[in-house]
């Protein structure tokens, strides 16, 4: 069936309304601007279920690190964002929280105004594998096994010898960790960046396997 133009713009207009397309320029024979019609690519969707970090266990968290003045905290699949919360508030210390959730981001950024504590912390929905974060002095992560072991080569390609990393619950498989706490029953997990380990687990490590 033809449809006119008018029709086809409207389920262009649609379409794009439910996210199937985007708009892209070319030009056509004659040298005419036009709006050309592309696939949207998919929205990216968490890789974990939110479960938040009972407060003891960030506390444990940030001793561990021995988080003081000075550092840059970043935390990787941020949630509510409570880990770089209290570091700021606790320790007046700078914090990026990572999320690809939005609805996260928002309560993250909420919770931060209530807290007092919006001027030191940021919040970006953004992929937590693709970010930089090699000016983080400590990082803090509750992901999953799989995904600790996928994240090592970029801890060791962006961060400098020195920058402590602290898991709950999950460890990092064959990489030992320098500490194993226990908090309430709960797992908590602590390395540093150094030669040694990243010669060991680093990205030139793993293409090696």
């Amino acid at each position: 069936m033809r449809l006119g133009r008018v029709a086809t713009l409207s389920l262009t207009a649609l379409a794009m309304a439910a996210g199937i397309f985007t708009l892209a320029h070319a030009r056509d024979g004659a040298g005419t601007r036009i709006h050309v019609a592309q696939a949207a690519a998919p929205a990216r969707t968490p890789d974990v279920i939110y479960v938040p970090t009972p407060q003891a266990v960030v506390d444990e968290m940030l001793k561990v690190a021995k988080v003081k003045k000075g550092d840059v905290l970043y935390d990787l699949g941020s949630g509510d964002g409570r880990i770089v919360i209290t570091a700021a508030k606790r320790f007046g210390i700078r914090g990026i929280g990572i999320d690809i959730d939005p609805q996260r981001i928002a309560e993250a950024n909420e919770n931060a105004r209530k807290q007092g504590v919006s001027h030191l912390v940021t919040f970006k929905q953004t992929d937590l594998f693709t970010i930089d974060i090699s000016e983080a002095t400590v990082v803090t992560l509750y992901l999953l096994p799989r995904l600790n072991v996928k994240l090592r080569p970029k801890l060791f390609s962006e961060l400098k010898n020195g920058t402590r990393i602290v898991s709950h619950a999950f460890d990092m498989a064959e990489w030992e960790p320098e500490k194993h706490l226990k908090v309430d029953g709960r797992d908590v997990y602590f390395w540093t960046i150094n030669d040694s380990a990243r010669a060991k687990f680093g990205a030139a490590a793993t293409e090696q396997k």
